[in-house]
């Protein structure tokens, strides 16, 4: 299983982007999953719903599973949050994991970039970005993506990890 993430501040448009992707990998063939990580609270399930009476009640798992889908809900309680590596042990086997956030990791990662939206560049703290993907071209010392073209972008994961 091979892992590529994507880091950059909100809105810069690493969501879009990701997107894009996911069907345009798929068609080359791969089996794609993806990890989002979120800085902020979450909460998939609803108030009022069973899962959630259970969660609430103490479970630390609750898998709610249909004949379209199925999730695994863990709840922390106390323990820490965990690294992006232990994670990924949880995937079925895939091709590729697309890795929106965990800006920290050691993984290699693309940083999305809008300067409209008037942030600094991320890569010169290192983080292990090897291309900036934006929307407005700039000389850079690591590869500049066009934002708008996912199919380079595409082609730029794939050279890079030797599919």
């Amino acid at each position: 299983m091979k892992v590529f993430g994507f880091t950059g501040y909100s809105n810069s448009g690493k969501t879009t982007l990701i997107e894009q992707l996911i069907p345009r990998l798929a068609r080359r063939g791969l089996r794609i999953s993806l990890i989002k990580h979120a800085h902020h609270q979450f909460d998939i399930d609803k108030p009022g719903k069973d899962s959630y009476r259970h969660r609430q009640a103490g479970a630390s798992e609750v898998m709610l599973v249909s004949d379209q889908r199925w999730v695994l809900m863990h709840e922390l309680r106390e323990e820490p949050e965990p690294v992006l590596e232990d994670q990924l042990r949880l995937f079925s086997p895939c091709d590729l994991v697309l890795v929106e956030g965990y800006k920290f990791s050691g993984i290699p990662k693309i940083e999305v970039h809008r300067p409209a939206n008037g942030k600094p560049l991320l890569y010169p703290q290192g983080l292990n970005i090897i291309a900036v993907a934006s929307d407005v071209v700039f000389e850079l010392p690591l590869p500049w993506l066009d934002l708008n073209d996912p199919e380079a972008v595409a082609d730029f994961i794939l050279k890079t990890l030797e599919f």
